[in-house]
């Protein structure tokens, strides 16, 4: 196992004084689905915006510890956080589509990075959309206005919009917390896939999801990291009491 993020002693407390992070020690492996889990208000969030430093632009009172991305800490000051982004893709819980077609939402990063060859925007577009299960959908509406798919559709497309990138890491926030068990499962189903070649980290919406799709599992619990482990051993023998409480639907 190769881990792609190593995460050491990270603390993290908002301005307002709301402790976020504590003392979190965490290993992310290559090629696999990661999944934070927990209560709301856990950090786990939190967490997701730090690796790809969403959380500079938010108001900060303390952050400290490391986190290790290939060896490298992206914490450090002189990180170059537009080529980090890059390297590490988010996906929010409520898609949103940018007020273009299907394809300019696909070349709008590329183009604004300097792509301009036709060849390559348009096998960037079918690449994508193909890794995120969309493509016999939309193949023969490209030209469509984005906001004219179904929720489950933006919700894939604004994954392939990060695929696009050719990222390495892919965070996702509950991605499926508003979408129907049909295309619920289509992200699953196309996340399962794309392990093969990228880190997965996901903040599932549901217990249930976090079983389902977890090679590896970390619960949270109100800012510190109670458990970590391999997702069938946690979430059917996990060793900590808080864990198998909240697995099994005592709280939370």
């Amino acid at each position: 196992m190769v881990n792609k993020i190593v995460i050491e002693d990270l603390c993290l407390t908002y301005a307002e004084g709301n402790e976020s992070l504590r003392h979190i020690h965490l290993q992310i492996p290559a090629n696999a689905i990661t999944v934070l889990f927990g209560p709301a208000g856990g950090g786990k969030s939190s967490l997701l915006r730090c690796i790809n430093r969403l959380n500079d632009l938010t108001d900060i009172r303390l952050l400290q510890g490391k986190i290790l991305m290939d060896g490298q800490n992206i914490l450090d000051p002189k990180t170059d956080v537009i080529a980090l982004r890059r390297k590490v893709g988010m996906v929010f819980a409520r898609p949103v589509v940018l007020p273009f077609s299907i394809r300019g939402n696909l070349t709008y990063g590329l183009e604004l990075a300097g792509e301009k060859r036709k060849s390559r925007l348009d096998e960037a577009v079918e690449r994508s959309l193909r890794l995120a299960a969309l493509w016999d959908e939309v193949k023969d509406r490209l030209d469509d206005p984005a906001v004219a798919l179904s929720g489950g559709q933006q919700q894939r497309l604004c994954l392939a919009r990060v695929l696009a990138n050719q990222p390495e890491v892919i965070l996702l926030d509950e991605p499926t917390s508003g979408l129907d068990p049909i295309s619920t499962g289509k992200v699953e189903a196309a996340l399962q896939e794309l392990k093969q070649q990228y880190t997965i980290v996901l903040v599932p919406h549901s217990v249930q999801q976090a079983a389902r799709t977890a090679d590896y599992a970390a619960f949270f619990l109100q800012g510190e990291l109670i458990e970590y482990g391999p997702g069938k051993e946690l979430f059917t023998n996990p060793k900590q009491k808080r864990t198998e409480d909240y697995v099994e639907g005592r709280f939370g």
